[in-house]
């Protein structure tokens, strides 16, 4: 990802400390979907264009085929098309008792595939792990973003809100001054979106390819010459709980397509 330059996030701060917007109210909240050109709206809509397509393709033949011999497949419980878990993406992060912690979709599906299937759990951003996730959320697209109820959350949130609100890296930049604070302007000849987890995995053009929410997040990290947390850490997934609480009911869109 590219560094925009210092100067650009100067002027950013000096916005952002005349702004102040705080969060953004449920119902002016928008998806970057609405800021994208018309072009790149289209081939989102298009599912015989859009690239992300590929890789949910990818996932249903991983959703219908055993990790390993004599294991079952994803299909042998959950159903040969996976529409039987039609809201489930919409959910998470969720409460894992098993771990007695909150995992998100991808964690569950490594974690099903070591635990119910005995194969090795796919890599983070490797192309099974992006292709299963983005095949299973694709059964929740269109419904709205649904953060359990669950108290045994709201400390991960509470933790995901601070990381969200909290400059960070040589620049002190935060994501709610670039996502809150300042939506709608530019950053250099790109639009600030407001920043919400609607299309993950999503095909980004820039990275040619799909790629997760983690990914998206260390490259903002990067940007503001911050050290990344790692793939799985509980700082992701505390970030990942408060921006589904952030954007919903906005509706799922995986996969999106993004700039």
């Amino acid at each position: 990802m590219p560094h925009p330059a210092p100067a650009v996030f100067a002027a950013l701060l000096l916005a952002a400390s005349a702004a102040g917007a705080g969060e953004i109210a449920p119902a002016d909240r928008r998806s970057g979907f609405d800021q994208m050109g018309a072009e790149t709206r289209a081939i989102q809509r298009d599912d015989t264009a859009n690239p992300g397509m590929l890789a949910v393709a990818d996932g249903a033949e991983l959703w219908a085929r055993p990790p390993a011999a004599g294991a079952p497949a994803c299909a042998d419980c959950h159903g040969a098309d996976g529409t039987g878990l039609r809201g489930v993406a919409a959910r998470y992060p969720a409460w894992d008792a098993r771990s007695d912690r909150p995992i998100d979709l991808q964690d569950r599906i490594r974690q099903c595939r070591r635990d119910r299937q005995g194969a090795v759990p796919p890599a983070y951003e490797s192309p099974d792990l992006l292709a299963l996730t983005a095949f299973v959320a694709l059964q929740s697209r269109g419904e709205p973003i649904r953060p359990p109820a669950d108290p045994r959350l709201d400390r991960g949130r509470a933790e995901g809100r601070a990381l969200f609100a909290g400059r960070m890296g040589q620049l002190g930049l935060s994501c709610a001054i670039c996502h809150d604070d300042n939506w709608g302007r530019r950053l250099g000849a790109a639009a600030i979106p407001q920043g919400h987890p609607t299309g993950y995995p999503l095909y980004r053009l820039e990275w040619q390819g799909l790629g997760s929410l983690q990914r998206r997040l260390r490259n903002c990290m990067t940007g503001m010459r911050a050290e990344p947390f790692a793939y799985g850490s509980p700082e992701f997934v505390a970030l990942e709980l408060y921006l589904a609480a952030r954007a919903a009911p906005l509706p799922v869109e995986t996969p999106a397509v993004r700039p």
